[in-house]
């Protein structure tokens, strides 16, 4: 029994990790920092079954848009916060 409780905590847990946000490319379109809000053009985002698009994001900390303009490519991490797709991580491609 004791076996049987430890597989399933284990596959409990690489369930939850493989629902975890992974960085995605993608390229900045429009940023509105009095919403706190950017536009991307992105590839596909597995955690969220999101095929490659653009569209709008709310900004989990609005001071992240600062660091970014029109036109760079970035790599970011989404996910849904509060029924909102959010960007949690936002840093510019190398």
């Amino acid at each position: 029994m004791r076996k049987l409780m430890i597989s399933a905590a284990l596959s409990m847990l690489s369930t939850v990790a493989l629902a975890q946000a992974v960085p995605v490319e993608g390229q900045i379109i429009k940023i509105d920092e009095a919403q706190g809000k950017v536009t991307l053009k992105h590839g596909p985002i597995k955690n969220l079954d999101m095929d490659g698009m653009t569209m709008v994001f709310v900004a989990a900390d609005p001071t992240m848009l600062k660091a970014v303009k029109v036109g760079d490519k970035v790599k970011f991490e989404a996910d849904r916060v509060n029924g909102r797709l959010t960007v949690t991580k936002l840093d510019k491609a190398m």
